[in-house]
């Protein structure tokens, strides 16, 4: 956090190394020795994105409530020279949000003569990376368009955030504190408009384990903070998530906004039955004695091999499917709830999920946040801009008749 050749204090935040006691933020660094003074123009706008599955790992780990453990870690990272620290529900909001009107558009298209269910959730991406190096083309094309709460965050922050503090993207510093090691990748994967210059939405990805492991070297003693909204000096006043289980809920979301859009049906509880294990269920909404809408989630390889060869038999009867890479959903990423010999903390993962599920539900369309942001920044929930900066498309190998036949 500290800059070379700064002599201003605030920039000269106590670092310790393993071979290095604390320096106080009082040391004048070679600069100051030298007479040289800061240049403030090579400054950056640190930010800090917190993922909602991070935060009951934290509250489990160091005892607190969620909502303390929110306030724990923002204080905490404001302490090491952190500027901003935001919570990315909103940008999941969006992520939702698309991806309930594109189902709903691909299941009046979908068709014999065209193909376009089920629709595969695109949230996850060590799930898409797969999707897009080994299966290539036939799965692809199934993929939600609509981009992850993290790519979502990533102009979010440097674009939207950077025009609210008049600043290019380029002088923002963003880094993102996630449950899962795959986020890294996405990161440097991420391509954003062509507005933003290049610039990178995520530039460094954290997982909370690493985040954990900073917490505890560090002065635990911190005075805590308010998360910060992109909206002027307002704050977070409380801790939301989504509906669902260990994930950002795009299954539970999406089945309600197609069973009133498609059905005119009101569906309050979303009732989930396991199918060959707890992390394979389906979500069905009948009719008339028909089942109109049938939804799955595959949570974990196992699973979604499962799923990948019934598809390739046409055995595979849902209509949209929320896949996750890990089992037991984002929660169980493997940046958190780690034994120090790299399995599962299973007890510490049990109070976690505990946790998570008294968070209160927040709906994305409940978010007024949300629509101003829809008419203020991308002109308009259906415009051209929306589409750019919230849809993207996939890389993937160009395969033949049996590009399903995988050697597992």
């Amino acid at each position: 956090m500290k800059c070379e050749h700064c002599t201003r204090k605030e920039c000269s935040k106590k670092t310790k190394t393993d071979d290095q006691e604390n320096v106080s933020a009082d040391a004048p660094s070679p600069a100051q020795e030298n007479g040289e003074k800061c240049d403030t123009s090579k400054h950056k706008v640190l930010v800090v994105s917190v993922c909602p599955q991070s935060l009951p790992y934290f509250a489990a780990k160091f005892n607190l409530s969620v909502t303390d453990a929110s306030r724990r870690l923002c204080g905490f990272l404001k302490s090491l020279g952190v500027h901003y620290v935001f919570d990315t529900t909103i940008a999941a909001d969006f992520s939702i949000l698309e991806s309930q009107k594109e189902f709903v558009r691909r299941y009046r298209q979908h068709s014999e003569e065209e193909r376009t269910l089920p629709m595969l959730t695109s949230a996850c991406p060590g799930w898409v990376r797969y999707a897009e190096r080994v299966l290539g083309r036939p799965i692809t094309a199934h993929l939600c368009t609509a981009k992850s709460p993290q790519q979502v965050m990533g102009s979010l922050v440097k674009d939207y955030f950077a025009r609210q503090q008049n600043l290019s993207p380029e002088k923002i510093f963003h880094v993102i504190v996630a449950p899962c090691y795959d986020k890294k990748l996405e990161a440097l994967q991420e391509s954003l408009p062509p507005a933003l210059h290049g610039s990178r939405g995520a530039d460094c990805v954290l997982t909370s384990g690493e985040i954990a492991q900073i917490m505890e070297q560090g002065d635990l003693s911190v005075r805590d903070a308010a998360v910060d909204t992109l909206f002027g000096d307002l704050k977070e006043d409380k801790v939301t998530r989504h509906d669902g289980a260990s994930s950002d809920g795009h299954l539970a979301h999406i089945f309600r906004h197609a069973a009133k859009e498609l059905f005119n049906e009101d569906v309050e509880e979303v009732t989930y039955r396991a199918l060959r294990n707890k992390d394979f269920q389906e979500v069905t909404l009948e009719k008339n004695g028909e089942v109109v809408l049938r939804f799955a989630a595959a949570y974990g390889f196992r699973n979604i091999q499962n799923m990948i060869l019934k598809l390739k038999k046409g055995k595979f009867p849902f209509h949209f499917v929320e896949v996750l890479a890990c089992a037991g959903g984002c929660l169980n990423g493997r940046g958190q709830a780690q034994t120090p010999d790299g399995h599962a903390d299973k007890a510490l993962l049990r109070q976690m999920e505990g946790i998570y599920a008294d968070i209160p539900v927040r709906r994305p369309e409940s978010s007024a946040h949300v629509q101003e942001l829809y008419q203020e920044w991308l002109e308009g929930i259906n415009s051209p801009k929306a589409r750019e900066v919230l849809h993207t498309t996939y890389q993937s190998q160009e395969r033949g008749a049996h590009s399903l036949d995988i050697k597992w």
